[in-house]
């Protein structure tokens, strides 16, 4: 896949079904890399999305991406921006979401995710950070944030439990303009 390529671009209600199926796969394959559950995601359905694709807030940070190898293809890869609401954090937003599908890694898809949030990130008035939780065991994850800038500043232990299991995450931020 080159980068010529390679599209990325805001998701938007269009978008929802091909959104959902794909972070349902992400959820199923790597119960341990988000927050939500894949029976909970089930529950909830795909409208739980509605309100960030809806697209109205983009400008102020809150918004869904999506990759694809060319136009036309099927969504390979997605990332969130959720910025922080009230009024002493709203200079934070969250990256959330993140997923790239097994057929696309390797392939750059997660950089190229990563690069067109930052550079969205970097055009919303006030906003000066950027967090994400990673699972403490997911070293490629880990490695490819920090060579976009990211720093680790902590670690939440046990912080999520699948199926009694409890995982690590490390905390990482990237500070912008």
């Amino acid at each position: 896949m080159n980068d010529n390529a390679l599209l990325v671009r805001q998701l938007g209600p269009d978008d929802r079904d091909d959104y959902f199926q794909l972070r349902l796969r992400g959820l199923r394959a790597h119960p341990d890399s988000f927050g939500q559950s894949y029976e909970e995601a089930l529950a909830k359905g795909a409208s739980q999305h509605d309100a960030i694709l809806e697209g109205s807030r983009a400008a102020e940070g809150d918004f869904l991406l999506g990759a694809y190898a060319s136009a036309g293809t099927p969504l390979i890869g997605v990332v969130g921006l959720l910025r922080i609401p009230n009024d002493k954090q709203r200079h934070k937003a969250a990256m959330v979401g993140m997923y790239v599908a097994p057929e696309a890694a390797g392939r750059g898809v997660g950089r190229a995710l990563l690069n067109e949030l930052l550079a969205r990130a970097s055009r919303v008035d006030g906003l000066r950070q950027i967090q994400l939780l990673v699972g403490s065991r997911n070293e490629a994850a880990r490695k490819l944030y920090e060579s976009l800038g990211f720093r680790k500043y902590g670690c939440e232990i046990g912080a999520l439990n699948v199926n009694g299991v409890f995982h690590d995450a490390d905390l990482m931020a990237l500070f912008i303009k």
